[in-house]
């Protein structure tokens, strides 16, 4: 009872660190998630070949924010392998290299629901000011949009890491398991995170609205002139909300991981991975796979390009013919 007990007072971090002996039950939930990972990662780069083949995609904003979707998507997906390989080989890294990774996760990580607002606002201009779409919505302004996006995405872990450097500048130069608790070291950081996290989904949670109730008005106007255009656009704003709360389950990896911390070692470890795989891991591999094969022109190019190289590829050798 006491060995309980005192498992019971380890803390989160203490309990991230863990160093668990290799079974079988590991090896199986190893390859569960590397295969997982490789192959959505695969299909990511598989539709962004896709979009960057075509000039039309490359020039069109709509296409522009699902290749930055598909782009971001995939460096999450990434680092979540790096960073899960390291954990499971128990592989420490100077905690300089780890504020790097967790950065750019982070980042990443908060992109996804703010690149859901622009793709909304885009398909609202769209609707709403048809006229004046393609001067709204050049290349050039959504580039602007997605290097703000990544500004905005930075702030909160750049944040964690300055105020390290700053107060504890030798920090960095340990190793340690790479989780961004290792980053947030006071209380505040921890709160300051929430905080920052609830403010974003808020925000992008009343875009999508207002886009969408904009959107609908629009297509019950008598003077809409194309209704069917608005009416998909809805669609889309409600497929964006879908993406969105696949992103909220990402969020709440976190605070749920929390919360497992207080169940004992062993019901510990099994619950992360569950809460790994199913709130972390799937809701990013789906969301981009979704909205890419709901797009018509995007899934014809897609299904057209890859199909012809299939054929290519376990077609019949050429065979020379001799006179």
């Amino acid at each position: 009872m006491a060995n309980v007990t005192g498992s019971l007072s380890l803390t989160h971090v203490q309990l991230q660190a863990m160093r668990l002996a290799i079974s079988e039950e590991r090896i199986f939930k190893m390859f569960l998630v590397l295969g997982t990972l490789v192959v959505f990662i695969y299909i990511n780069l598989a539709m962004l070949f896709t979009l960057w083949s075509k000039p039309s995609f490359r020039h069109t904003a709509r296409y522009i924010l699902f290749a930055h979707m598909l782009f971001n998507d995939t460096i999450h997906l990434t680092i979540t392998l790096v960073l899960y390989m390291l954990g499971v080989f128990y592989l420490f890294v100077v905690r300089a290299a780890c504020a790097f990774v967790v950065l750019l996760s982070s980042c990443t990580f908060t992109n996804a629901p703010l690149n859901l607002a622009v793709m909304s606002l885009e398909r609202y201009m769209a609707v709403c000011f048809p006229l004046r779409h393609s001067e709204l919505a050049t290349p050039g302004r959504t580039q602007l949009a997605v290097g703000l996006v990544w500004a905005l995405g930075v702030i909160d872990v750049l944040i964690d890491v300055c105020a390290l450097f700053l107060t504890e500048p030798s920090f960095f130069l340990s190793p340690a398991l790479c989780t961004l608790e290792q980053l947030q070291t006071a209380g505040w950081q921890q709160e300051k995170g929430v905080a920052l996290n609830t403010l974003l989904f808020v925000t992008v949670t009343a875009v999508l609205v207002y886009t969408y109730v904009a959107i609908m008005l629009e297509a019950r106007s008598a003077s809409s002139s194309e209704p069917g255009s608005a009416r998909r656009a809805m669609r889309t704003v409600l497929l964006h909300a879908l993406q969105l709360g696949l992103s909220i389950m990402s969020f709440l990896y976190a605070v749920l991981e929390a919360l497992l911390a207080h169940l004992p070692p062993a019901v510990y470890t099994q619950m992360r991975f569950i809460n790994f795989v199913v709130v972390l891991i799937l809701p990013r591999c789906l969301s981009s796979l979704i909205y890419g094969l709901r797009d018509k022109a995007f899934r014809s190019a897609f299904r057209q390009h890859f199909i012809c190289c299939s054929v290519r590829r376990v077609g019949p050798p050429h065979r020379s013919s001799k006179h």
